[in-house]
């Protein structure tokens, strides 16, 4: 009766505990905005994404350049340490749903004496013992822990893969970036060659009384205005190969070069566009799916803690003693035990509580990672379309300009002008060569931001 009365007793525990956490309620997630079905160009189809976009670009020194920081960037070890570490724990977190076994043992060496015969006495006790312990998952609590770990797992592995990208991209746009600058500093210094021809020239021309001095102070300003101009861009150089240097984890140093500006070119926009579906591919995108689902897990483990715990636990061993000759008692025990939260001052709930508020924020972010995504692949997709647009018509300045300085040149050996309009000229031609090299390399630029966009490249769909 009494072995009734506790199992009685141990329900209604359970019961009254089940409907207090049928108490909690926790609010929906706030529901995401349905992504557009495709971009505000035209959508395609047919397009698949290139995982190593970046050969795309036919420069083997850039191909080598980004493999090496994959293999050596110091971000990338980190978020693979961050990896390993969350495997770690997935694997500490699923042996908890395993049964413990523990070796125990005991021994005792007493000397004392015997009251009746008054002589000492010498005795050996041991006591080896396993013990097993198990928590069943009634509630799925363990389960649910389980879960959690394993998608924070998936959210390392695909928080690693964004890293990836971004080094790619970083090292990408970092080159494309450096081939401009060079391009840049060949035109300043083939430019800073030709004042100094004219320099000499207005110093002869000075010293023979042919022209003023006026003429000679506009040329020397010239040359020097266009001297400032060199190590300003060494300089710029000399700080992008440092920056490089650090993604490809490695001291500063010279950076290997490839082609020549003018010969790398993107892989063309398919003319239909690119299709919405590729953002799928994206790793922050599946990073935030993964938080979702590994705080949806972790809020079921909290609610389930409300619940009763039932814990089984056994042990068998022997009792040797010296005073039993040789004759061991085998010992053991079997029960179970039941834990219930009665009163904790609401710390249960409060802990529901918080996991559903990151649970929400979960789902907040990964809103939010969507709607960037998208800002991200039209704004490059606009500055590909509009600096294309830009560099066609600085190219047709450039070359306007460069008429203009002919002319110029001409009517100042033939006495028709001032040696000031073709300083103009020449100063108008070298800043629309500078700006028409910058417009090349940043929609190159443009172009890698996409790629990082999408995740990854694209290319056209087997048929």
């Amino acid at each position: 009766m009494s072995r009734l009365r506790t199992l009685a007793r141990t329900a209604a525990l359970a019961a009254a505990t089940a409907a207090l956490a049928a108490c909690v309620t926790i609010a929906p997630p706030p529901a995401l905005d349905a992504p557009p079905a495709a971009w505000r160009d035209a959508p395609g189809a047919g397009i698949a994404v290139q995982r190593d976009w970046w050969r795309g670009y036919n420069d083997p020194a850039l191909s080598q350049l980004v493999e090496t920081a994959l293999e050596h960037n110091t971000d990338l070890r980190l978020a693979a340490a961050r990896v390993a570490e969350a495997r770690a724990l997935l694997d500490a977190q699923g042996a908890q749903q395993w049964p413990t076994l523990d070796l125990a043992g005991s021994a005792t060496r007493a000397r004392s004496v015997g009251a009746a015969t008054g002589r000492p006495n010498l005795s050996t006790v041991s006591q080896p013992q396993f013990q097993a312990a198990y928590e069943v998952d009634l509630w799925g609590r363990l389960g649910s822990l389980t879960d959690a770990a394993r998608a924070n797992l998936l959210a390392s592995q695909t928080g690693a893969d964004s890293v990836r990208l971004s080094v790619a991209a970083a090292v990408a746009s970092g080159y494309l970036g450096l081939r401009a600058s060079d391009a840049r500093l060949d035109v300043a210094r083939r430019t800073l060659a030709s004042r100094e021809n004219a320099l000499k020239l207005a110093q002869r021309r000075y010293d023979t009384g042919y022209t003023s001095r006026l003429e000679l102070a506009q040329a020397q300003a010239e040359y020097r205005a266009t001297a400032q101009v060199v190590p300003q861009l060494a300089l710029a150089i000399r700080r992008q190969e440092d920056a490089l240097s650090v993604l490809l984890g490695r001291a500063p140093q010279p950076i290997q070069r490839g082609r020549p500006l003018a010969e790398i070119a993107a892989p063309a926009l398919p003319a239909a566009g690119v299709p919405s579906q590729l953002l799928r591919r994206r790793p922050d995108i599946a990073q935030g799916e993964a938080q979702i689902a590994a705080s949806d897990a972790s809020l079921a483990a909290a609610r389930a803690q409300l619940l009763p715990s039932l814990r089984l636990t056994g042990s068998i061993g022997s009792l040797e003693s010296s005073l039993l000759h040789g004759d061991p008692i085998r010992v053991w025990s079997v029960g179970g035990s039941v834990l219930a939260p009665l009163f904790n001052a609401g710390r249960l709930r409060a802990g529901v509580h918080a996991s559903a508020a990151r649970r929400d924020q979960a789902v907040l972010g990964y809103q939010k990672t969507v709607l960037t995504a998208f800002a991200e692949v039209e704004d490059a997709m606009a500055a590909i379309a509009h600096l294309r647009e830009q560099r066609e018509q600085a190219v047709q300045q450039q070359q306007a300009l460069a008429e203009a300085l002919r002319i110029a040149h001409n009517r100042y050996n033939e006495g028709y002008a001032s040696y000031l309009e073709e300083l103009d000229a020449q100063r108008n031609l070298f800043n629309a060569e500078l700006t028409a090299l910058q417009l090349q390399g940043d929609a190159l630029t443009a172009e890698v931001n996409l790629y990082k966009a999408l995740g990854g490249g694209w290319e056209a769909a087997a048929r």
